[in-house]
């Protein structure tokens, strides 16, 4: 049955204009102002929404195989669906450590039973993303967005470099989790700043991230292999960024969302739902981030959705796992704290959570006629309370509970399947 939706604006190909969308099968048929209602078609009114190509998240960890208390292939990609996301990057955090093609199928089967969007896992760097043993990444590179062993650094420089060779002749690129640990006192679970001196618990410092971030581009510019740095924090790590693609290095990077808009001075109680890695940094980190969004340094926002048990986040900060969830809040959190605000235009953060990802993995996907119905409606008119209570996420933990927010998605629609509605209305016509 085809679908009608109306009186929206689109955006494709950067820009924003009020038009209708027709959709038949898993395909857009057409898009114009005034489109006619087909005979039994359903319609969906878009008064006072945006429709957008479905957005693309480079960084979530669905935590399937392995560890399905936290959270399901299916669980992860309904909140992926609600929160408008159509595409999702798995880490490869899971068990077994997909290192191999054997032991990447689990979880390929997981994906391709349990599903509700397109799901793009990662392969680790190293063997058992242990960050010492190197394996041969060919036969993985084509059934994979990239190589990574998040959450954690590859220690050793020669390990790395070796790492970027092999996956730089595979065609591929390294997302790195930059991260010193050897520069992280024991115990360190929050920045090294404000919340850390006024609640006494150890600090983790800025240098950890950008000295990490240093050698990896100095990595990369001898390598020739492409590097996207996961979950920029710093400013300086934002300043060796900036500096490395003026040179034209293969070098991208991405933020989450409450790193661009949270910093640590502003945490109100030593909660579990605040504690992430990288930390909440300063002020003027979260400002630096900002400003290099704008100025296209950051080319990509991935919300490291990171989902644990209640208990496991109930300890506060010296007690708590590491980890945050955000697939459901990311577009109405930034849409309300930086795009109503003035600081960042609609269509720049739209193009951060579509074509800016999309490029990375070397894809475009656009609303245009012929190509896959994969996209989402946002409301921008609704206000609403974020209530963990009510995520489809299995993890609760947001820094962002009880806040007001506007532009959440009314409408998902993945290979013209609807895979969230929000809004009870879509109408069938005669």
């Amino acid at each position: 049955m085809a679908l009608l939706i109306q009186n929206g604006r689109v955006f494709r190909e950067g820009r924003l204009e009020r038009a209708d969308l027709l959709v038949e099968g898993d395909r857009i048929a057409a898009i114009g102002e005034g489109l006619p209602q087909a005979p039994g078609a359903r319609v969906f009114d878009a008064s006072g929404c945006v429709v957008s190509p479905g957005f693309t998240d480079l960084h979530v960890h669905l935590r399937e195989p392995g560890f399905s208390h936290k959270e399901t292939v299916a669980s992860g990609t309904a909140a992926a669906a609600a929160g408008g996301f159509t595409t999702v990057c798995a880490m490869p955090n899971v068990s077994p450590v997909p290192d191999s093609p054997a032991r990447l199928l689990p979880q390929a089967r997981r994906i391709a039973r349990d599903a509700r969007v397109r799901v793009v896992p990662y392969a680790a760097i190293t063997r058992g993303r242990r960050g010492e043993a190197l394996y041969e990444v060919a036969a993985l590179a084509p059934h994979v967005a990239g190589f990574s062993d998040d959450g954690r650094g590859v220690r050793s420089e020669e390990t790395m470099r070796a790492a970027m060779e092999r996956v730089a002749a595979a065609g591929s690129f390294v997302a790195a989790h930059c991260e010193v640990e050897a520069l992280i006192p024991a115990g360190g679970c929050c920045h090294d700043g404000a919340f850390a001196r006024s609640h006494g618990v150890p600090g983790i410092p800025s240098e950890s991230e950008y000295a990490e971030i240093a050698r990896d581009i100095r990595l990369a510019a001898e390598t020739g292999c492409r590097l996207h740095i996961c979950h920029l924090s710093t400013k300086e790590g934002a300043a060796l960024v900036r500096k490395a693609r003026k040179r034209g290095l293969p070098v991208t990077c991405e933020a989450a969302p409450h790193n661009l808009l949270l910093c640590d001075g502003e945490i109100p109680a030593d909660e579990g739902r605040f504690k992430m890695n990288p930390p909440l940094r300063a002020a003027d980190d979260r400002a630096a981030l900002v400003e290099a969004l704008l100025d296209g340094t950051i080319t990509a926002i991935a919300t490291d959705h990171a989902p644990h048990t209640a208990e496991e986040k109930s300890g506060g900060f010296r007690g708590s796992l590491f980890g945050v969830v955000g697939l459901e809040t990311a577009f109405p959190a930034l849409y309300t704290g930086l795009t109503e605000p003035g600081l960042l235009p609609l269509g720049r953060l739209l193009k951060l959570l579509t074509a800016g990802p999309q490029e990375i993995l070397g894809e475009r996907r656009t609303l245009a006629p012929g190509e896959e119905a994969s996209l989402t409606v946002l409301d921008l008119r609704t206000a609403r309370k974020v209530e963990p209570e009510r995520f489809l996420s299995r993890g609760r933990a947001t820094p962002f509970a009880g806040r007001t927010l506007r532009g959440w998605p009314a409408l998902t629609l993945y290979r013209g399947k609807e895979v969230y509605r929000r809004w009870p209305g879509i109408q069938t016509e005669g």
